[in-house]
């Protein structure tokens, strides 16, 4: 059994200053070998994909030897997939062509979504005057499915229901072959945003009936500006970028070659030791909730912790009340420890979480998100408890 970090073994003033990610839900580092894999790209492969040269025609076929990489890694078609700049966009194409090309007339999420869901459902429902519904949730972020079915039992308007497959802040996983199967019994569209899934979880598209799928590669060591939206290949839809005839005439504008490349690199390295990646990820979140749970009694966690039931790659931790919790996530970014207090992309809000607002969790508590990946280790585990330990200790926060 491996010795865990004990605070007083060790005076904190000779403890050296480490540099510890913790906040891989919000970005991860690019893999060596995805940089390695661009570099010639860069260099080598200027050509614009759409030219008929042979720089060109060389550009395209990288492309296409990617995208047919990417769906085999998906049992799918690589027709089905088409890239796009990130996780944002692919969920606006979704949500946007839903409603002008399938004549969807009304949106069933939920109030704890990414905001690039929940944002944009709102902007449509002003837009095009959709109907919005949300689904309710329980306080660990489980979506009730019995409410689901029950709103989907009317079918007089035509509906999508778009779900995230693991929640960014709290890492609870939705059953998504279960939601897949409740909208087709009522012939629902249904659109998922597996951005924090995708590259952590296999995904069989020839046995999970669904509609919309979507990826951003910088959640899975590959470089950012880069994703991709499936569209499940009896979904017509038209232009959602306007402008040039790339991806199928779906996306107007020169393809990011460089950021396929990684991005189909980042997927073949996820995909080819996922058992031993995700044994040792929980491993390392195992690891800290049994040490937190050591050092206060009455530590508490967001969301599933489970391996079955939530990502492994996500633990929302819920301190003891502290009338200067603000300070904490400062103090830790002092000590060389980066983390998130919720959702990176919202960080400049002074209006808190939506997700723990949805979930009704205790404001008086200071929650931090600690998410991790391959490239973390044990030792750094026990330096970041061991400082958090230390700050509630000396009373910093």
């Amino acid at each position: 059994m491996r010795k865990r970090f004990t605070l007083n073994l060790l005076p904190s003033c000779k403890v050296l200053q480490m540099k510890v990610y913790l906040d891989n839900a919000a970005t991860t580092p690019v893999a060596p070998e995805v940089f390695e894999a661009m570099t010639p790209i860069l260099k080598n492969d200027f050509g614009n994909p759409s030219s008929t040269h042979l720089f060109g025609r060389s550009s395209k076929a990288i492309i296409e030897q990617s995208r047919r990489g990417v769906a085999k890694h998906l049992h799918c078609q690589p027709s089905e997939i088409v890239f796009t700049s990130g996780g944002t966009e692919a969920d606006n194409m979704a949500m946007f062509t839903s409603v002008t090309e399938l004549d969807v007339k009304r949106i069933v999420t939920s109030k704890i979504e990414h905001h690039a869901v929940g944002h944009t459902a709102c902007h449509i429902q002003d837009k095009y005057e959709v109907e919005l519904v949300y689904v309710d949730i329980d306080s660990a972020g489980n979506v009730d499915l019995d409410h689901l079915a029950s709103i989907l039992e009317d079918t007089s308007k035509k509906t999508l229901v778009t779900l995230m497959h693991a929640n960014n802040e709290l890492g609870t996983l939705m059953p998504i072959q279960e939601v897949s199967r409740i909208c087709r019994k009522h012939g629902a569209y249904f659109h998922s945003d597996t951005v924090q899934t995708m590259g952590h979880y296999t995904f069989n598209l020839q046995e999970l009936d669904i509609d919309f799928l979507t990826c951003a590669a910088h959640k899975f060591h590959g470089p950012k500006g880069i994703g991709f939206l499936y569209i499940n290949r009896s979904v017509h839809s038209k232009a959602f970028i306007h402008g040039g005839a790339q991806e199928r005439g779906l996306r107007g504008g020169t393809e990011n070659l460089h950021g396929i490349v990684g991005l189909a690199k980042a997927m073949d390295l996820a995909y080819s030791d996922l058992d031993a990646h995700q044994e040792h990820v929980f491993g390392l979140k195992k690891y800290m909730m049994d040490t937190f749970q050591e050092h206060f009694p009455d530590i508490s966690f967001h969301g599933e912790t489970s391996y079955e039931k939530s990502l492994y790659t996500v633990l929302n931790v819920c301190f003891p009340a502290t009338d200067k919790a603000a300070m904490l996530l400062f103090t830790l970014d002092l000590k060389g420890i980066a983390a998130s207090g919720g959702s990176a992309c919202s960080s400049g809000s002074s209006t808190g979480s939506h997700v723990l607002h949805g979930i009704n969790a205790n404001p008086n508590r200071p929650n931090v998100r600690f998410s991790f990946s391959r490239y973390n280790t044990l030792a750094e585990i026990d330096y970041a408890v061991g400082h958090v330990v230390e700050i509630f200790k000396n009373k910093i926060v």
